[in-house]
């Protein structure tokens, strides 16, 4: 079977692609917990029922952007320069979401308060740390230098991947509330002091 998508696929993709953006600018404005199933179906020119054929609720169009968007790190991770250290590297792909989120500051600073706050979210934050986990660790093991003189598990790239993506979710904490830094600046400074 071909690995190449069919129209169908396009199709349904850009179906998604609506919704999601429809249902982001409705959690933007009101909230998680006030936006209905309805209200998001409504915003995107379909039936509730259609909805579900497309998703299985507000957490999964939640979480389908958050991994969507650590496709878009670990892609990023794969381009930059195979010599380039771990560290900047990682600092290096975020850059594009960093660049997409304070050119769309209106809708990211309250979906960043959103994440933050909404209880409802806490076990899709979760999910989301994860599998940017489990999809970012690979690739920054593939940077590190070969271990000497040491036997059992390497957790170097595990460990690093973790507290850059801390770095990371510090920085747009910070952001959402302070309007008047940038959220580059904000992510040098934690990843700095890590790195430091």
């Amino acid at each position: 079977m071909s690995g190449e998508m069919t129209l169908r696929d396009h199709a349904r993709a850009a179906v998604r692609d609506e919704v999601s953006r429809q249902a982001w600018r409705l959690f933007a404005r009101q909230g998680f917990e006030a936006t209905t199933i309805d209200q998001i179906a409504e915003a995107a020119g379909m039936s509730r029922r259609t909805f579900f054929r497309y998703f299985t609720g507000k957490d999964e169009l939640v979480l389908s952007r958050l991994v969507e968007s650590g496709d878009q790190i670990a892609q990023a991770l794969r381009d930059r320069p195979s010599d380039e250290a771990a560290w900047p590297a990682l600092r290096a792909a975020f850059q594009h979401l960093v660049e997409l989120q304070e050119s769309h500051a209106d809708v990211a600073r309250p979906l960043q308060v959103m994440l933050r706050d909404e209880p409802a979210l806490r076990a899709t934050q979760q999910e989301r740390r994860t599998t940017w986990l489990e999809l970012l660790t690979p690739l920054v093991a593939d940077r590190l230098p070969a271990r000497r003189r040491r036997t059992g598990p390497d957790t170097r790239a595990a460990a690093l991947t973790g507290s850059a993506l801390a770095c990371f979710e510090a920085a747009q904490v910070a952001w959402a509330s302070h309007p008047d830094v940038p959220l580059a600046s904000l992510l040098d400074e934690a990843m700095e002091s890590v790195s430091g």
